[in-house]
């Protein structure tokens, strides 16, 4: 945890019992902790002390935390931790496709929500620094900057959420290669454990944004029985991956 010492964790629940033992845990894990009991109060307190990563309830007053992750997002790519209660898969699945990079859910472990923010955390500095020197990746007509994190298709820029980037990213850097869903997670999450459907939730979203029709995907297809793969047959001068 040294090296994520510092860092501005924001948590965002209307009960203070949770909100006190969350905070607690991540201080004592080296965080600088902010609260907030309910949506507008987040989006204030993010705008005056911008959050390293937020851990958001989805049950909230007033703005409920979908659309508060979506607002967040309008400001940039922080990274979200979503809290749901255990068994709402609908709304998670939501959380998911409002940009949310994670999500635990109620009654859960405050140690294991500390492992949640320190794997986003350290995934996310590792996607901002260790790809400087990457030349740009292409295929199926879609070019995808790794140091300057831009995404341009068709002479459009795409606006890509932080995981929606890495695994763009990933199918770019590996053409014509299936991959089970336990490998994206690994290899573009960084768990070795975690729901699956945080991978099928994250490819529906990116084909909407860089198929022509996603309900007839040919960009990214499904591999029945393994998982998914990236047909975007690269040209010339295309990057590949060895």
């Amino acid at each position: 945890m040294r090296q994520l010492e510092g860092q501005r964790v924001l948590v965002v629940d209307d009960d203070p019992t949770v909100t006190e033992v969350v905070a607690g845990y991540l201080g004592r894990a080296g965080f600088v902790v902010d609260r907030a009991a309910d949506g507008r109060g987040a989006l204030a307190r993010a705008a005056t002390h911008p959050p390293d990563l937020v851990v958001l309830d989805l049950m909230l007053p007033g703005l409920d935390g979908l659309t508060i992750c979506r607002e967040l997002r309008r400001s940039g790519p922080v990274p979200v931790v979503m809290l749901t209660a255990r068994g709402d898969e609908e709304d998670r699945i939501l959380g998911l496709e409002v940009g949310a990079d994670d999500y635990v859910t109620k009654p859960f472990s405050p140690r294991e929500l500390v492992l949640r923010v320190a794997s986003v955390l350290r995934r996310t500095a590792r996607s901002g620094t260790s790809d400087i020197a990457e030349p740009a990746l292409r295929g199926g007509g879609i070019t995808l900057d790794p140091a300057a994190r831009t995404v341009r298709q068709a002479g459009g820029e795409l606006r890509l959420t932080l995981r929606e980037f890495d695994l763009l990213a990933h199918f770019l850097r590996h053409p014509g290669q299936a991959f089970t869903r336990e490998e994206l997670m690994e290899r573009v999450w960084g768990w070795d454990f975690g729901d699956l459907s945080t991978v099928t939730v994250h490819v529906r979203r990116l084909r909407h944004k860089v198929e022509a029709d996603p309900a007839r995907p040919r960009l990214i297809t499904t591999v029945w029985g393994v998982g998914y793969r990236f047909d975007g047959t690269p040209g010339h001068g295309e990057a590949r991956d060895a």
